[in-house]
């Protein structure tokens, strides 16, 4: 097999320039870096992860925390943690949890701590989260994605508050004034955040509070609390926590004979991929997932990097609204 000495020979460097390259370290020429990649393309070279590790005593390989994979949003995260650690030479260790509790968690990251891993992920934004991670004391940099974290925790977010903000805005701007919310469970950070957008932007409208009732992120959920609605209608708008709920409100108002958007405008949150096929096509918030993946790991190299635990700079991803034919003003 080929040593990173000989990738050296052929591209006229040294053996730490090749392995800065290969580490993708910033402070490298292009003419540089492109040289050293083709002689390792020219090679072969793969890089030796066994040996490193007794090098470094790392294990190379970052433990990820997760939970409802079924979901669009968890499972998007969890693609670009997977692959900027892989690009980063990085293994990646997972636990999914079917059902968020304090026992689960500290179980999986038992597990992890076993594994000896460089780092943890952990892609549940939950109440019981940051107090589980705060009682095994974990002696590896540990970064809390959908949290703002602590002190002794990194966070990673999207900014749920100004995401929820601007789909209130929206319909605000349409010319509603009673706008309503379906929330997600309330034990879960991303829910309560997008709630508190909804108050912030009706409060910032000088309008009161409109109807408030709490699904569970599916979306059988959406579409009960969408009958509900559609039999007593006490809003012009709405804005649904996600898209998967907002799916099954549609369901429930074509089968109740309610417009969307000529009786009711809906605003969802996430952007999935179906969105702009559902009828009609979903205005909505768009969370990129992916981004908030690879932003997770490159905190998460950078504190390695730094051969420190202490929590850097809160991570923060910012949304946007993308608008599409399920709102207009009010009739």
């Amino acid at each position: 097999m080929p040593r990173l000495e000989d990738v050296a020979h052929i591209a006229g460097v040294s053996h730490q320039t090749v392995s800065r390259v290969i580490n993708k370290h910033p402070h490298v020429r292009k003419t540089t870096r492109d040289k050293v990649e083709a002689a390792v393309a020219q090679l072969g070279y793969r890089r030796n992860t066994a040996a490193r590790s007794l090098v470094t005593r790392q294990s190379q390989t970052i433990g990820v925390l997760a939970t409802a994979l079924s979901q669009y949003g968890p499972a998007n995260t969890l693609l670009g943690v997977e692959q900027a650690a892989r690009n980063a030479g990085y293994f990646t260790s997972i636990a999914a949890l079917r059902e968020v509790s304090k026992e689960g968690i500290l179980n999986a990251l038992t597990h992890f701590r076993d594994q000896d891993v460089d780092g943890i992920i952990v892609l549940i934004p939950h109440a019981h989260t940051l107090t589980a991670l705060d009682d095994m004391k974990l002696a590896v940099p540990v970064i809390a994605a959908g949290s703002p974290g602590n002190n002794t925790i990194s966070g990673a977010m999207v900014d749920q508050r100004h995401g929820a903000r601007l789909a209130v805005a929206h319909l605000i701007e349409q010319g509603h004034t009673r706008i309503g919310h379906i929330s997600g469970p309330r034990d879960w950070t991303d829910s309560r955040d997008r709630t508190a957008g909804w108050r912030e932007a009706l409060q910032l409208a000088g309008l009161d509070e409109g109807l408030l009732l709490e699904g569970d992120w599916s979306v059988g959920s959406g579409y009960q609390i969408g009958r509900k609605v559609a039999s007593a209608p006490d809003a012009t708008a709405l804005f649904v926590s996600n898209d998967q709920m907002a799916l099954g409100v549609l369901r429930a108002f074509a089968e109740s004979k309610v417009r969307v958007p000529e009786d009711v405008s809906i605003v969802g949150f996430d952007d999935q991929p179906e969105s702009g096929y559902f009828s009609p096509p979903l205005t909505t918030v768009m969370q990129d997932f992916e981004e908030l993946g690879r932003r997770c790991v490159d905190n998460m190299l950078q504190t390695i990097s730094a051969k420190t635990t202490t929590p850097s700079t809160t991570t923060i991803v910012k949304p946007r609204l993308v608008q599409r034919a399920s709102t207009a003003p009010p009739a």
